[in-house]
């Protein structure tokens, strides 16, 4: 559950934001942010399914000044859920599956906003 991820060259990745309600607290959410992860990585974490994995990060109210410009409007109370996919295809299948769609709609009840955009990998490193 806490574990590394290992991101390999050539998958997708998706990041969903989740803008919060006015006092929704990061406990209000746990429990329906546990269950939709699980679905996802219990149903589609296989070669079939295409998912490799993700992680769920609390905005922390950081903007950086050396590398930021207009951004000041990207800072309302979210949710960042990033999850990696061998494709978009499979990403969208699953997400079209009733069981997703269920615990999906239970994290949106305290959500203003969500949307999610795809992005394709052009490189990665790690320190020599």
């Amino acid at each position: 559950m806490f574990n590394p991820l290992t991101v390999p060259f050539g998958c997708v990745m998706l990041y969903n934001v989740v803008k919060l309600k006015d006092h929704v607290s990061e406990e209000d959410i746990q429990l329906a942010l546990g269950e939709m992860c699980n679905v996802v990585k219990n149903t589609y974490g296989d070669d079939k399914g295409g998912f490799i994995g993700g992680q769920v990060y609390k905005f922390a109210g950081f903007v950086s000044d050396e590398g930021s410009f207009a951004s000041k409007n990207q800072t309302e109370d979210h949710v960042a859920i990033v999850t990696y996919w061998q494709s978009f295809d499979q990403h969208e299948q699953s997400h079209a599956d009733e069981v997703f769609r269920e615990k999906f709609e239970a994290l949106s009840q305290y959500a203003i906003e969500t949307y999610e955009i795809g992005y394709q990998m052009l490189w990665q490193g790690e320190p020599d």
